[in-house]
Parts: structure tokens; C-alpha cells; sequence
């Protein structure tokens, strides 16, 4: 009894969920963090009736007959997804020892790691298997046609200039996330920077015959910021308006001011087009690298995907919130809210 009571503050002293599983293959002892997650009922059970994977069952059967420990991998069923366990096995003197360390955050960087190569890698490829192929046709049956180069030869200058954007994008994203922990300090006019923003896009949205309104920004309006993020910000913000959320004809307004929100005063960005909307199905997952409503026409218009992406960083920096409302046929608006204190 007393070498019970041992063990079990023992087990509690561990910062993680441990359990005991006896001779008789019974779970005799559990620490409050195994019982929060596997429920008060694991106690006095076979730990094959608990724990239905083979992994798992071989490796305490292991740990029982005095063949050593290991380290599995244990799935647990979650609502919302899978949680993953690596449980360490151990041989006791009279039983077995699990210990249960939650490695799912682990396994989700490594999954974003690998969309994220696999994504750049399909990104990159088609415009060099483009590429690649109009240098293959310039070298040999379109050698000394003078129609075909000059068409071919612009195509290629389109599909290099893609890469050159992606590769930006890319290096952009990743000098923000590397800064997001860092406040930014120095003092910004935001009204400046966004009359500097409209006046660069004028040509763009002359071009795609869409109109630019401009309010709220004749006085000047300061807060601690990144003048150059949030120059890509507005740049982004807007130029996605006018290029996917404008028809012929449409209005974008960018609205800038000053809000009394419930932790205080804050500055709000918005920019609202009169597009076609989005489907709420993709609203929150419109800040996802290479995510695309229609993957197609975006890349038509030169997108890389990761425009709202490096927008969601950069706002995360200045400790902001970007929201996003659309109704299908309505238009869409995409709001930064910065905190002013």
C-alpha cells in the first residue's frame, strides 16, 4: 500500500498524463493528467479495453514480459482533429509505465512544412516547364520564325516575371514572420502612406476601368508602424480589389478613421469593392499561403496566394486584426483594425 502511494506521487509530480498498467494487464494507477484526458473511468480496466491500437497493446505487452520499453505513436480521436501521443513504454519491477507527451503540434508544423514545399514546388514548376519547353521550340523549329519568337518570347518574359513575384512573396513572408514578434516604434502617417498607395494604383484601376475613392485621409493620422508593411498592406489590399473584386464600371472605397473600440481607440482600414462577393466557405481561409477562391483567374492576373497571407503578419505585428466580410453579389469588405494605444 505504501509503495502504492509512492508511486502515485510520483505520478503527479510528472508535467505529463502517466499512467501504471500491472502484471494483469490492468491500468491500476493514473496521474490527474491522464484521468482529465482518458476520463476516471481508465482505472481498473485492461488497458486493451482504453487503448484500442495494436502499437500501443504490443508495446505494454512488451514492457510486461520483460522484453524493454519503446516509444509509440498513439492517435486519439478529437473533435475538431486527431491529438497524437508519443507514449514512452517502461518495464516496472511489478508492471508497466506510460508516459503520454502530446506531440500534435509537432506533427501540424511538419504537415504545414510539407504543403508549404509542395505548394512552392507545383507554383514554380509550371512556369519553368513553360519556360523550358519555349526554349526547347526556340532552339529548334521556331529557330527562324520571327512571328513565333517574339510571341514566344513574351509568354516567357510573363511566366518569368510570375516567378520573380512568387519569389518576392516569398521573401516578404518570410522577413515578416521573422519580425512579428518585434513591435514596431517609430511614428507613421497612415493618410500619407495611403494617398501614396491610390496614386500608385491609379493606373492600374484606370486601366481596369474601375473608379478609386479615397476618405478620410486629408489629415494626418499617426501610429507606431512599419512604414514599408503597411505600405503592402494597402498596396495589397487594394490592387486585390481592383484586379478580382471590381467589375467594369464598379467603385473600390478605402475609408480610413478613427474608432472607439471596447479596449480602446483604434484606427481602421477598410477597402470595399463592389465585386461578385465570396462564398463564406472560403472567408476563413482567405490568409492561407496559395489558397485561392479560383486558383485560375488569380494566376491570369499575376496573384502568388500569399498577398493575404503576408497582410494577416503584418497586421499581427502592428497587434491589429484584419476581418473580412463578403455576401455572394454584394461586394466584400476587408477591414484592419490597429490599435492606437
Amino acid at each position: 500500500m505504501e509503495s502504492r502511494i509512492e508511486t502515485l506521487a510520483v505520478l503527479q509530480g510528472l508535467p505529463l498524463a502517466a499512467l501504471v498498467v500491472d502484471p494483469d494487464a490492468r491500468i491500476t494507477l493514473a496521474n490527474d493528467a491522464a484521468l482529465a484526458l482518458f476520463g476516471q473511468a481508465l482505472l481498473g480496466r485492461h488497458h486493451g479495453i482504453s487503448f484500442r491500437q495494436p502499437d500501443f497493446i504490443r508495446a505494454i505487452e512488451a514492457a510486461l514480459t520483460g522484453r524493454g520499453g519503446s516509444k509509440v505513436r498513439l492517435a486519439i480521436s478529437a473533435v475538431a482533429q486527431d491529438v497524437i501521443y508519443q507514449v514512452t513504454v517502461s518495464p516496472l519491477p511489478s508492471g508497466a509505465l506510460c508516459v503520454f507527451e502530446d506531440h500534435s503540434a509537432l506533427e501540424q508544423m511538419g504537415q504545414m512544412r510539407r504543403d508549404f514545399v509542395a505548394n512552392v514546388s507545383h507554383e514554380l514548376r509550371t512556369p519553368l516547364t513553360a519556360l523550358l519547353g519555349f526554349i526547347e521550340t526556340l532552339q529548334g523549329p521556331a529557330r527562324n520564325d520571327a512571328a513565333a519568337r517574339e510571341r514566344f518570347l513574351a509568354i516567357m518574359a510573363r511566366e518569368a516575371e510570375r516567378m520573380s513575384r512568387l519569389v518576392r512573396d516569398l521573401l516578404h513572408l518570410s522577413r515578416v514572420e521573422a519580425e512579428e514578434l518585434r513591435r514596431p516604434t517609430e511614428a507613421v502617417d497612415l493618410a500619407a502612406l495611403l494617398r501614396g498607395v491610390a496614386s500608385g494604383l491609379r493606373t492600374v484601376a484606370e486601366t481596369a476601368r474601375v473608379g478609386l475613392v479615397l476618405e478620410g485621409c486629408d489629415a494626418p493620422l499617426m501610429l507606431r508602424a512599419d512604414a514599408d508593411q503597411m505600405t503592402q498592406v494597402m498596396n495589397n489590399l487594394v490592387e486585390n480589389a481592383i484586379k478580382y473584386g471590381s467589375p467594369v464600371g464598379a467603385v473600390v472605397r478605402i475609408t480610413l478613421g478613427k474608432e472607439i473600440a471596447p479596449r480602446g481607440e483604434q484606427i481602421v482600414l477598410r477597402v470595399i469593392d463592389q465585386g461578385e462577393g465570396i462564398d463564406s466557405l472560403h472567408i476563413p481561409r482567405l490568409t492561407e499561403r496559395f489558397y485561392r477562391v479560383d486558383g485560375h483567374r488569380s494566376r491570369e492576373k499575376g496573384g502568388t496566394g500569399l498577398g493575404l497571407a503576408i497582410v494577416k503578419h503584418i497586421v499581427n505585428r502592428h497587434r491589429g486584426r484584419l476581418v473580412i466580410e463578403s455576401e455572394k453579389g454584394k461586394g466584400s469588405r476587408f477591414s484592419v483594425l490597429l490599435p492606437l494605444a
